[in-house]
């Protein structure tokens, strides 16, 4: 993906370690949603990277000094409905005053393109920068339609992380919104005809859920 200026791929040992945890059948729903959320933990660090400072005065026990801060009230973090709620913690331990909207998309099992049924945004989005969040990076529909979504509610600065990508969802983002950087921890081999990542890790959301 060295092609595209705005993916960044980890190369991580302490990542490379848990998703092989992550990818075990035999990992259980309370393990696979802490995995995940530590995932989120590590890659929001290096994410964060480009976020806004702003000078403020620090008294030290010596002297005062000049120190630098992110405004609480800058960042958003949203989760694309359901899976990428497993990734909202992971983010709020790096980052405990971000505020956090919702926006929901079920996946067509025909056509298998997303379809949009809510999106919930704090005030003023265009203002703040806004990490869009799902576990899974597939064909990329769904995160193309979300980044969609954000855009026409005014959102300017959009920074979209996945643990797993597809080769194919990850072109499709790079290309289609150039100005999104796009973080992805592992990027896995292709799509299989179902449109599921190989090797992959199942469904995402039925394992942070319990809910197959």
């Amino acid at each position: 993906m060295k092609q595209y200026p705005n993916v960044f791929l980890f190369d991580h040992p302490l990542i490379k370690h848990k998703i092989g945890i992550l990818r075990d059948k035999r990992t259980g729903t309370k393990e696979f949603r802490e995995l995940v959320e530590e995932i989120a933990m590590v890659m929001t660090y290096e994410s964060m990277r480009d976020v806004e400072l702003v000078p403020v005065q620090v008294e030290t026990p010596l002297e005062v000094t000049t120190g630098y801060r992110i405004q609480s009230e800058s960042v958003v973090i949203v989760p694309i409905l359901r899976a990428g709620l497993g990734m909202v913690n992971g983010v709020h331990r790096v980052f405990p005053t971000a505020a956090v909207g919702h926006i929901g998309m079920y996946r067509d099992e025909e056509t298998l393109e997303p379809q949009e049924y809510y999106c919930k945004l704090p005030p003023d989005i265009g203002s703040k920068t806004v990490f869009l969040v799902d576990p899974m990076l597939a064909t990329g529909g769904s995160a193309c339609d979300a980044i969609d979504a954000l855009k026409k509610r005014g959102a300017t600065k959009i920074i979209f992380m996945s643990v797993i990508g597809a080769p194919e969802g990850v072109e499709r983002v790079a290309k289609a919104h150039p100005d999104v950087s796009v973080y992805v921890s592992t990027l896995d081999r292709c799509l299989n005809e179902h449109g599921y990542i190989l090797p992959g890790l199942g469904d995402a959301g039925d394992r942070l859920f319990g809910t197959k």
